[in-house]
């Protein structure tokens, strides 16, 4: 049978469109005939390349009996989380505050105005582990709901009423200093893992976003405390099995505390801010290392997740097809035995691919495979016969079943895609790299963006999606159209840029300052999502404020620096108390206190002195420093496409740069050295 999900666009819904499972999108539809037949509402919510979430669909949505059950007594309602992180936040929210853990899949069980009863995550066929199995637990409701409806209603009742009343109490917070992100990097080393990098026991997930304040706040205070941390994290990782040691790009987490064996879902989200992160540490101390894995990273995402109409898709699965056994199992793409690899590169070789990835007899994975790694105490090997060894091994996983690809482009993710692209492929003279960031941002704007600049969340196969961009997406893209224009010397990418910001003061900022995650006219949900701590992506709100603040460096204007001081007012709140929960929200806070610094660089478009002060520009280290570059702009606005090069002029007719902070300005200079230190550039 086909149900209502055949029309979708999300490729997690097409997914379940031959379930017997009777499952609607998320409309007024769905509630209304929850309403009409008296019945309780089952919210499945998960997304394409969630494990857990397949596992679910086959144990029980795709199961006769479950689903006529679910037909006859529910109305169900299927929701993909990367489409709907408002929908997801909200319930997600309920279910964390009820369970004390969440996760995907997530079931909740509504009434018909959507207000939630009853919560769970996955869910058995049959009872294991002290969990009930999925059809006791729809006995469960039903009977609930038929024989004690009022009790039903009143927890209903409470758990609305206990979620609004858990709204941010923004306060009195002002804009954080260098005492409260002090306190913050004390948090980060008391949670640090000193042995093995990272913070926190297993699950382990790549830190993106602290990584990146630990790299800002050594660049402001030069404390080698962060970057050592920065640095041993970047690298465990990148040894470890959380890294594709074949294809580059990283896994979404490590199960284990030494990063041995991921859970094998590769993300676009995580790939692009790694892969930016990588790049900055690489600024900072010339490693080779993160210059290896930054460009593999990038050519990972463009190789396997851009599409034919150059955005990029949202990830892979870390499911995929045994050869050997024909199922569908975690890691079998990526798993290698002993005997395999031999197989493939012939007895020496092989022997040798064996000691220098790791790879045991009893395997570091299931079924005695092992996750390819790079170990410290590995044999010393000629760089040549490795890159031998990879190619031919790569060709070789190459032929085996590979893991599906969620295709739809979700605007946030690109946009952070974009800004990773464009910065590696100007620090790494990759001009490919470039282009592949601007036909991504290109169509972002012909796709995503409506006339009035709105954005929609996400599109697939060139088609928009009917969903509206939420706060993450318009901080997002706008941060990827400013990078863009710094490596580029496009000023069109910071006017669409300010287009996007402009709409998060007219539609998502609070009068306190605060934002809320979606926009004031958004379909009303049970309440409206406002969370400034990131999870494997930078919050809406901390995104939103690194955007207004480059923004206004860029053009000086006042209202926009406001908006983004008023913002960052959650960042002297919650930094020093969780501060590997706002991590993006401490780099932003890096920025301001260090201006950011504007520079501007001034010159004719073919003089090669002008290309060099601007490679020096983009290789500083200054925490968000914004770069434009062109021909000098007149007073009266003509000439130069940003405003920073207003007035600029050359000195003795030679390109020369201009940089400034806090209103004061420092020397111009034609001299790469001296503009190298007043940026922080270490690189050459």
């Amino acid at each position: 049978m086909s149900n209502r999900l055949a029309n979708e666009t999300s490729p997690y819904l097409l997914q379940h469109a031959d379930n017997p499972v009777d499952w609607w999108p998320w409309s007024p539809e769905a509630f209304a005939e929850a309403r009409e037949r008296g019945v309780p509402v089952v919210l499945s919510v998960g997304y394409a390349s969630c494990h857990w979430c397949h596992v679910m669909a086959h144990e029980s949505f795709e199961d006769e009996l479950t689903a006529a059950y679910m037909n006859e007594h529910f109305v169900n309602v299927k929701v993909d989380r990367e489409e709907r992180p408002d929908i997801d936040a909200v319930y997600m929210e309920a279910v964390q505050a009820a369970t004390g853990h969440g996760g995907w899949p997530m079931t909740v069980f509504l009434n018909a105005d959507a207000e939630p009863f009853y919560f769970g995550t996955y869910f058995p066929p049959e009872p294991r582990h002290g969990m009930p199995s999925f059809t006791q637990v729809l006995e469960g409701v039903r009977a609930a709901w038929v024989g004690r409806p009022e009790e039903v209603a009143e927890v209903a009742r409470r758990i609305v009423r206990d979620l609004s009343e858990r709204q941010l109490d923004y306060g009195k917070a002002t804009t954080p200093g260098a005492e409260e992100l002090a306190q913050a990097l004390l948090g980060l080393t008391r949670e640090y893992d000193a042995v093995r990098g990272g913070f926190g026991g297993a699950p382990k997930f790549p830190p993106s976003m602290v990584l990146e304040f630990l790299l800002r706040h050594h660049a402001r205070t030069g404390s080698e405390g962060a970057l050592q941390m920065a640095a041993d994290t970047c690298e465990a990782m990148a040894r470890g099995g959380l890294y594709d040691q074949l294809g580059g790009g990283f896994a979404r987490y490590s199960v284990d505390r030494e990063w041995v064996v991921p859970h094998f879902e590769k993300m676009l989200y995580d790939n692009a801010l790694l892969c930016r992160v990588y790049a900055h540490l690489w600024r900072a101390t010339g490693s080779e290392l993160a210059r290896r894995v930054a460009l593999e990273t990038a050519d990972f995402m463009v190789r396997e997740l851009r599409t034919e109409h150059g955005g990029f898709a949202s990830a892979l699965d870390a499911d995929s097809e045994d050869p050997e056994t024909g199922k569908h199992v975690e890691g079998a793409y990526y798993a290698w035995t002993p005997a395999q690899l031999r197989e493939v590169l012939g007895q020496e070789d092989g022997d040798l691919a064996v000691a220098y990835f790791g790879v045991t007899q009893e395997g570091t994975f299931e079924h005695g495979a092992s996750v390819l790694q790079l170990p410290p105490e590995g044999p010393a090997a000629d760089a040549a016969r490795i890159a031998s060894i990879r190619e031919r091994l790569l060709a070789a996983r190459s032929r085996r079943p590979a893991p599906g690809r969620d295709d739809k482009v979700v605007a946030a993710w690109n946009g952070l895609a974009v800004a990773a692209l464009a910065e590696c492929g100007a620090y790494f003279d990759r001009p490919d790299l470039v282009e592949r960031a601007t036909e991504a941002a290109d169509l972002l704007v012909r796709v995503h963006m409506d006339g009035r600049a709105r954005l929609a969340r996400t599109s697939k196969d060139g088609r928009v999606g009917v969903n509206a961009g939420v706060l993450e997406d318009y901080g997002d893209v706008a941060e990827g159209f400013l990078a863009l224009a710094s490596v580029t010397g496009e000023g069109v990418w910071l006017e669409f840029a300010g287009f996007l910001v402009d709409l998060v003061l007219d539609r998502f900022t609070a009068q306190d300052g605060s934002l809320y995650d979606t926009a004031h006219d958004a379909e009303p949900l049970i309440r409206r999502p406002q969370d400034p701590t990131d999870t494997a992506t930078p919050s809406g709100w901390t995104a939103a404020a690194g955007a207004l603040l480059s923004y206004a460096a860029h053009t000086g204007s006042q209202a926009h620096r406001t908006a983004a001081e008023r913002a960052l007012g959650v960042v002297q709140a919650l930094g020093p108390r969780a501060p590997r929960f706002i991590g993006h929200g401490l780099a932003v806070a890096e920025a301001l206190l260090d201006g950011p610094r504007e520079v501007a660089v001034v010159g004719r478009p073919e003089d090669p002195a002008r290309a060099g002060l601007h490679r020096v520009a983009l290789l500083g280290t200054a925490p968000g420093a914004v770069v434009a570059t062109g021909v000098p702009r007149a007073a009266d606005g003509s000439g130069g496409e940003f405003p920073l090069l207003a007035e600029r002029t050359l000195v003795d007719g030679r390109p020369t740069a201009y940089v400034c902070r806090h209103f004061v300005c420092d020397r111009p200079t034609t001299d790469p050295g001296e503009l190298a230190e007043q940026v922080g550039t270490t690189r050459p």
